[in-house]
């Protein structure tokens, strides 16, 4: 009986935060969505060889970015590990453009963007502001692949690199389970 108060009281208090502080409520499109950290490539333009080569140069970010974003733990880390790595996102960019034949360059960067709502397997992302690597090459002007990087759902089964999450409340719910 005594774990069951605990946990009403836990989600009366979760409920009551949500109430009061709005700002913590699910889809305030007035705050950056801080719990997804986003992938945004754009390609040069819309023709097919520079569409083609869009896809080979997420498959060289993902190949470089999975080991160490699969070891990030939470949002903060996930975006100080990409700050420090975006002079070597733009190496392996520019390297597979070169490898296939095409000399414009490409820019990484970390910003905030709109983005629409998206569905990922089983994950909804609703349309707001979130933190995003944005990864240009050359103009940017053509179509573009979209995903997340925080928690790394394009990352997850790359490399067989295991994938580390986390749940501050599942893990209280067990240490009550043992007392």
């Amino acid at each position: 009986m005594k774990k069951f108060r605990i946990i009403f009281f836990l989600f009366f208090i979760i409920i009551l935060t949500a109430l009061v502080f709005p700002c913590f409520a699910a889809g305030n499109s007035s705050t950056v969505n801080e719990r997804y950290l986003r992938i945004h490539i754009r390609a040069d333009s819309d023709l097919p060889e520079a569409q083609a080569v869009k896809y080979a140069v997420r498959d060289g970010l993902v190949a470089y970015l999975s080991p160490s974003i699969s070891q990030v733990d939470g949002f903060d880390d996930a975006k100080n590990t990409l700050k420090k790595e975006l002079d070597a996102i733009e190496r392996v960019a520019e390297s597979v453009l070169r490898g296939h034949g095409f000399d414009y360059g490409a820019t990484a960067t970390l910003r905030i963007e709109k983005f629409p709502t998206r569905v990922y397997g089983e994950y909804t992302l609703e349309e707001g502001e979130y933190l995003a690597l944005i990864v240009e090459l050359g103009s940017g002007e053509g179509q573009n692949w979209w995903c997340v990087v925080y928690p790394p759902l394009c990352f997850a089964g790359q490399n067989n690199v295991p994938i580390k999450y986390k749940s501050k409340l599942l893990e209280l719910i067990e240490r009550w389970k043992t007392e």
